[in-house]
């Protein structure tokens, strides 16, 4: 039932904040009257900077687990692929609720331990996401810079300002890497929430933040594809020739 709950309430957490954003007026140097707006949503960097922060915390559990098998246990023991002490399981993530609920279960450590562990993986998570964000918005190409020589491109502009590049960065640079560090740390907070609690299903928090923002996006996608065929100067905003 827990499960379930936390599943419904991610859900409807991830459809509010994907619909939540700051929109940019922006309208057409040739055709007058025509008119845009450009979404930074809060969600900027989507939640793939969730998973690459997953990949990095495997990775040094693989090293850990390499070396405990290697009879190195300095960073700790592994049973299996799961370790049981030392720093290791201190920075390993917390996948459900059976790892920090003792009261539930003899864990084999002492309270204390398991809420450094959350706090750990809590911090991990928060402060990965806000890096992982700034990092996926620069190498995909949605930072400042890219976005304002797009809107350049697509013959767009922001109304009352000049229409020069550097214009439109300065602009941007106000919400973009504000909204992207802001997205990146609440994203964390939610996968932590949804590990910490539970969701239906085998998928994890990640996981579940993941389906759901690419549904939401691919429902979005279609949506502009309407408006292209509606505007088709708007074809050269959206990338598409």
């Amino acid at each position: 039932m827990l499960a379930l709950v936390t599943t419904i309430i991610i859900f409807l957490v991830i459809v509010y904040v994907e619909s939540t954003r700051i929109e940019i007026p922006l309208a057409h140097t040739a055709v007058r009257g025509a008119r845009a707006r450009f979404p930074v949503k809060l969600i900027y960097a989507s939640v793939l900077p969730m998973i690459l922060v997953r990949v990095l915390q495997a990775n040094i559990q693989m090293i850990g687990m390499f070396l405990s098998n290697a009879g190195m246990t300095i960073l700790g023991e592994f049973q299996g692929q799961h370790p049981v002490n030392g720093l290791m399981w201190y920075i390993a993530p917390i996948n459900q609720p059976q790892d920090w609920m003792w009261w539930l279960a003899d864990l084999g450590h002492a309270p204390w331990e398991i809420l450094l562990r959350m706090g750990i993986d809590i911090a991990v998570m928060v402060l990965g996401g806000a890096i992982f964000a700034l990092f996926w918005v620069k190498t995909a190409g949605l930072d400042s810079k890219d976005v304002a020589r797009q809107i350049q491109r697509s013959g767009m502009h922001i109304p009352g300002y000049r229409r020069n590049e550097q214009v439109l960065v300065r602009y941007l640079d106000r919400y973009i890497p504000r909204i992207t560090i802001i997205g990146g740390a609440f994203i964390g907070v939610l996968s932590v929430v949804a590990n910490l609690f539970g969701v239906v299903g085998a998928v994890g928090g990640t996981g579940l933040l993941l389906a759901v923002s690419i549904t939401y996006r691919l429902y979005e996608e279609v949506a502009s594809q309407q408006i292209m065929e509606m505007y088709p100067f708007m074809r050269g905003f959206f990338g598409k020739e």
